[in-house]
Parts: structure tokens; sequence; C-alpha cells
């Protein structure tokens, strides 16, 4: 395999790489990842079965888009490939460290710039990607509230059916998140998509957010996130809000928001995150 890597990697860097040192890294939950090099040059690499390789692609592809708007730093895409019964995707190495105040508060303020970069006129992307290892759809919709309702709740209630967890009616709770968003259309924003604390770090050349899972949306969604899972340094925020502040009735939209990652979590992990849901479900009155 690691033969394999090297050999892909110098048809792709034209020039000899052969692996003479694999660091193994942190990488969540879901793939193995290392830091990769011959003696001179280092990369970061995701390593997952040979059928994962669409998740690497999807990803591939919003890193690309963020890259293009140039409000952030992100991994710098390196390659994509297969050897044997692997997948793999390569990107830059950077060293990295947890955010400090500062860097939280410039992450917040290119997380801003970021939001309010580009023009789209409607709420989605141009290709489906995961969310973990979670398929994400996103067919394009005009309608806020029924892009969120129908492809973010609605399409996760329905995996949590299919496992068994039922939290209660699909379409009575799609119609009430429909009519809690009715009059919520905020401008379609390019997201992450995956915002949490352990997506984002420091490096040498500032803040970097990666493990993206990106369309177009509310970016209250982004910032809900970062709520979610241990929270930001109060430097984040601050960060965001001199640049754009949020929208009256963030705090009300918050949570709605935030029960597509409980959700998620619920078809990923099961255990306390269904009762988590269920909490979630009840509190903002989804089966009246």
């Amino acid at each position: 395999m690691w033969q394999a890597i090297s050999h892909q990697l110098s048809e792709v860097l034209d020039k000899p790489f052969k692996i003479i040192e694999k660091e193994p890294l942190e990488g969540g939950d879901i793939n193995e990842c290392y830091c990769i090099g011959d003696g001179n040059d280092r990369y970061f690499l995701k390593l997952n079965d040979r059928e994962q390789l669409m998740i690497f692609e999807t990803e591939a592809e919003s890193l690309h888009v963020l890259n293009e708007a140039d409000c952030i730093q992100v991994p710098e895409f390196i390659h994509l490939g297969t050897c044997r019964d692997k997948s793999f995707l390569v990107l830059n190495y950077l060293p990295t460290k947890v955010l400090d105040n500062d860097a939280a508060y410039t992450l917040g303020q290119e997380l801003a710039r970021l939001h309010s970069w580009g023009e789209q006129a409607e709420y989605g992307f141009d290709w489906d990607n995961y969310i973990g290892l979670t398929p994400q759809p996103n067919k394009w919709r005009r309608r806020w509230c029924r892009f969120f309702a129908e492809q973010r709740i609605a399409w996760q209630l329905q995996i949590c059916q299919e496992k068994g967890i039922d939290l209660g009616n699909i379409d009575t709770i799609t119609s009430r998140v429909i009519d809690l968003l009715m009059h919520h259309q905020p401008k379609p924003s390019l997201l992450h998509g995956d915002l949490w604390h352990g997506n984002t770090a420091v490096t040498v050349t500032g803040p970097i957010i990666f493990d993206p899972a990106s369309y177009w949306g509310d970016r209250e969604c982004d910032i809900a996130m970062t709520e979610l899972f241990g929270g930001f340094p109060p430097t984040f925020y601050e960060g965001y809000q001199s640049v754009w502040p949020l929208d009256e009735g963030y705090q009300e939209r918050k949570e709605l928001y935030n029960l597509y990652h409980v959700l998620n979590h619920c078809n990923l992990f099961g255990g306390s995150y269904i009762a988590q849901a269920e909490h979630s479900i009840e509190k903002l009155g989804l089966l009246k």
C-alpha cells in the first residue's frame, strides 16, 4: 500500500517521493490519518476503505470551493487515489495548535467574510456530499424552510427510522420545521457545514478550518454548530459580530439547526444522542 501511494505521489508531484516516515495523527472517528514524508517534504494523508472514495471526492470538491472563496485558510488538495483495498486523500501538511483567543477572533472575522462572499440565489450545492459517514443531499431549493426541513431534518429522521430509531411522525415534524422557518429567508452563504472545534486549528499562517461538508445555506447553521460540542472561545463570536452581526432570532433558531447534527450523531453513534434528539424535538415543539 505505502509503495503504491509513493508511486502515485511521485507522478503527481513530478519528482521521486518515497515514504520513509509515517506518523499516525489523531483524525476523529472516521479515517486513519498520517503525516507522511520523504525526508524533505511532508503531507497529510487520510486513509479509509476503498468504498469510501466518494467521501474523499466530495471533501476535495468542498475544499476547492472554499479555496476559491479565498476568505479563510483550508488545506490544499494534493491528490486523491486508491490502492488495492484502500482509498486516500493527500493534503498539504501544516503543524497546528488549538485556537487561542487571538486566532479565534481572526477566525470569526474570516468566517463572516466567507459567509458574505459570493452571490447565490438558491440553497444547496452542485453535488451531494457527506456529513461524517452520512450522505448529505443538496438539491437546489429556492425556499430555505423547505431545503432545511426536507433535506436536513426529514432526511436524518428517515435514516433514523430505517435503523429502528423512532423519534416521531416524520411528516408532522417536517411540516412544523417549515412553519418555524417560513418567514426566515436569509442570504445563501457558503458554509463549512461541519464546524465544530475539532475541525479548526491555528497554524503559523493563521487559523485554518478542515473536514468540510459544504453547501449554500443559512450562515447561522455554521455558528450554531460552533456552540454544540464544547463551543469556541468568546473572542470567536466577537470577531464574527465585528464583521457581520447575527440576525435577530438566531437564539431561537440555534437549537433547530443543531438538531440536524444531533440526529446525525443518532445515526452514527446511537446511545445518549437518541435521548438528546428526543429532548430537542420536544423542546422545539416539533410534534405539535
